[in-house]
């Protein structure tokens, strides 16, 4: 029987001092639809604008981990996205009243008493989860190394090596909510003193006290309590590992083996596994396999949505449609194509940038298709990591593969592939602008 989606039960208040900011804040925890997935909102902003928690959101790791959209940003997100996925919880809303969530005592103790205080509740959807199918590392500067092995369920190895020589300290889990509530969330953050006056030279820890930190120095360990566990501070790093990988969209299935790991290494991984799961998805759906029938558009029904004509139509037909945020294209090359004639007469090869063309439409596609869109255009923005893998020959089918990870309002953002044959050929990020009456 298939796992549902969770949300919370109600909303729940939390306020406090942020860590790095020392700002006041207020952080409420909210329910929210199903596909939701774990979203900040900043209501001391006018329109209060939201921040998808993505891996493509990340714009800063030292220290924390901060996200954001434009110049919308969060900081220090990591516990409270730990002891949501934690405590299971799959859509939530998190509003604050600044741009950092307070600390607390430096733990996710304080999350946790607040979803336990909300409730957790099932919902009508599904959850999708993702099985790791081949081992994924990453490697720190540091000597820090990550290692995701294929698993039928969430584990988490860590081995927390310090430079100092003293405290190397280990913890494996399998975590549950009850595991997590008592053997995780309690784990408070940590900083070696010889680093305290450099992050304050930085502007940081400007919330930071013995009573939301431990310190280090040398083999001394300065707390206002006496340690919560004998290796709190794998345990901690558990805890940070569980809030970075929070970044991956769906829930996951593997061993994760973290040494010498930081929020920097644990977001690199994040971002290698979201591209493990994005070669998945391309493959998913063979030319031959692909359902065709009431939610595939034939090339009428694509003109009909696109402004776009010959010479510059890169979108034969819409084959598949997965919800309201994917879609899968298709484009027949041929020899006729008038872009062969000079790319190459003797080596014909579809340009790369008509392949970022046809992801654009296909996403322009999709944002037209919503709700109140309809005869607008969609405007090409910007395009954002784009590698091109593979050439594409007159005779392949070039398959297009789309997902929306912003469409509200008239700026959409998405994550596109190109593939021939199951192998990718292009892949990219997107921004566009819908404008019209």
């Amino acid at each position: 029987m298939a796992e549902m989606q969770k949300t919370l039960g109600a909303p729940v208040s939390f306020s406090g001092v942020a860590l790095h900011t020392g700002n006041a804040v207020k952080l409420t925890l909210c329910p929210a639809p199903e596909n939701t997935g774990l979203v900040f909102k900043r209501i001391d902003l006018k329109d209060e604008p939201t921040i998808q928690v993505t891996a493509e959101n990340v714009k800063q790791v030292e220290r924390a981990t901060t996200i954001g959209e434009g110049n919308i940003k969060v900081h220090t997100i990591e516990h409270v996205l730990s002891a949501l996925r934690g405590m299971d919880v799959d859509n939530a809303v998190i509003a604050m009243d600044s741009n950092e969530p307070p600390i607390g005592d430096g733990s996710a103790r304080h999350f946790v008493e607040m979803i336990q205080k909300s409730g957790v509740v099932e919902q009508s959807v599904p959850r999708e989860y993702f099985e790791l199918k081949h081992p994924v590392s990453v490697e720190g500067k540091d000597g820090g190394v990550m290692v995701a092995l294929p698993s039928k369920s969430f584990e988490v190895s860590c081995t927390n090596v310090t430079h100092t020589g003293f405290h190397t300290q280990f913890y494996s889990v399998e975590p549950t909510p009850a595991t997590y509530a008592k053997e995780i969330a309690h784990a408070r953050t940590f900083v070696f003193h010889e680093e305290v006056q450099q992050l304050m030279e930085k502007g940081l820890i400007k919330g930071g006290s013995l009573e939301n930190a431990i310190v280090i120095r040398g083999e001394q360990v300065m707390t206002k309590e006496p340690l919560r566990y004998p290796n709190e501070f794998a345990r901690h790093k558990v805890l940070d590992i569980i809030g970075d990988l929070a970044l991956f969209p769906k829930r996951l299935k593997a061993r994760i083996v973290a040494i010498r790991t930081g929020h920097a290494l644990n977001v690199e991984l994040a971002k290698a596994l979201l591209k493990q799961f994005r070669q998945v998805e391309a493959q998913r759906f063979p030319l031959e396999n692909i359902p065709q029938g009431d939610s595939a558009l034939e090339i009428h029904d694509v003109m009909r949505i696109l402004p776009h004509r010959y010479p510059f139509l890169m979108v034969d037909k819409i084959l598949k449609f997965d919800g309201d945020n994917k879609a899968v294209g298709c484009k027949c090359v041929t020899i006729n194509e008038p872009f062969f004639q000079g790319h190459f007469p003797s080596h014909p090869v579809m340009p790369g940038v008509l392949q970022v063309e046809a992801m654009a439409q296909v996403a322009s596609i999709l944002m037209l298709k919503q709700a109140g869109n309809a005869g607008k255009i969609g405007y090409f923005m910007s395009a954002d990591k784009v590698k091109f893998r593979k050439p594409v020959v007159p005779g392949d089918t070039l398959l297009i593969h789309v997902e929306l990870t912003r469409a509200r309002g008239k700026i959409g953002k998405a994550v596109a592939q190109c593939t021939v044959n199951g192998d990718i050929t292009s892949e990219g990020e997107l921004m566009f602008a819908i404008a019209g009456d």
